[in-house]
């Protein structure tokens, strides 16, 4: 697939981590995703992905209490890094060097101004077929494997291939990944800050394959 690299601006700005994150990550995940327009979570922990998404009153909700025994819980214990995303932000939250935490926002920024380049990945997620929803959460899994998450997508929103045989089987999940760039000392452009802009299912289309 062509890249398509264009001009555009952005900023980096550290996010401080209070006292009552340890106790509480989803209350304080939920205050910074109202407070920068923030949708989606994606989180990984030592005992496996976790899900979720801002609705209506600021609440954030997890995949965990959609599928308690498959998804695991938000603890600041387990958890080993947390995006929180939209298309035009994500708040990175993440464990340094020492055990601590840190987090940064970084964001598209609108206007005139234009100070580096960037370019938009789609990225396929694994899951082949669903095998359960509850409360706006699709469980999906992975062939033979055994391999499940719980995703914030309707079933009717996930396109599958019920029909094909499991080894050609459709994955319609996407998630969007914009990599933004910038020029080293010998003038080549690197890729020096990532993020993740959204969560989708696509339809496959004629005569394409994965």
């Amino acid at each position: 697939m062509r890249r398509e690299i264009v001009e555009c601006s952005y900023s980096v700005t550290p996010v401080e981590i209070d006292e009552g994150f340890a106790s509480d990550p989803k209350k304080w995940l939920a205050r910074q995703a109202v407070a920068n327009g923030l949708t989606t979570l994606l989180a990984h922990a030592d005992d496996g992905v976790i899900w979720g998404q801002l609705q209506s009153g600021g609440r954030l909700a997890l995949s965990h209490k959609s599928f308690m025994d498959l998804s695991p819980p938000l603890r600041a214990i387990t958890l080993q890094q947390a995006r929180l995303f939209s298309e035009q932000a994500e708040l990175l939250v993440w464990r340094d060097g020492d055990g601590g935490w840190r987090a940064r926002l970084l964001k598209d920024n609108s206007g005139p101004t234009r100070d580096a380049w960037c370019f938009d990945e789609t990225h396929v997620q694994w899951g082949d077929h669903q095998e359960g929803e509850a409360k706006g959460f699709t469980l999906v899994a992975e062939g033979q494997e055994g391999l499940r998450h719980a995703v914030p997508l309707p079933a009717a929103a996930i396109p599958f291939d019920p029909a094909k045989k499991t080894s050609d089987r459709w994955h319609p999940l996407r998630l969007g990944v914009r990599q933004y760039l910038d020029r080293d000392e010998d003038g080549t452009l690197v890729i020096v800050q990532g993020r993740l802009t959204g969560l989708w299912a696509e339809s496959r289309k004629e005569g394409f394959d994965e």
